[in-house]
């Protein structure tokens, strides 16, 4: 998997548990669409001080989610996280799949 390490200017104010609250609550919008490939959540918020971590996070969503974790205050802009994605499932194969699912629930192939 992959993992960065960011440091986010929000705009205004936000907790860590707020900024945690909101990720574990995102949709993506596309959950009616039935999209085989889909995971049930786009975004895994972990809340130990360990995680996420490589080799135990990266299948999260069947390799198709991303994992958050480490949501803390920062010094220097807002808010800090580590995000951990696998590269190969989201990062590419599984995301063409899961374009060309969304290209034909929308029609765009017959």
């Amino acid at each position: 998997g992959h993992t960065v390490a960011l440091s986010i200017g929000t705009g205004r104010p936000a907790t860590p548990e707020q900024a945690s609250e909101a990720l574990r609550d995102y949709r993506s919008g596309l959950e009616d669409l039935g999209l085989p490939s889909l995971p049930e959540r786009a975004i895994v918020v972990r809340g130990e001080k360990d995680r996420p971590q490589p080799r135990f996070d990266r299948m999260a969503g069947q390799g198709m989610s991303v994992t958050v974790g480490r949501v803390r205050a920062c010094p220097v802009l807002d808010l800090r996280l580590v995000a951990l994605v696998h590269n190969t499932i989201r990062g590419a194969a599984g995301v063409a799949i899961l374009n060309a699912e969304l290209m034909k629930a929308r029609g765009f192939l017959q």
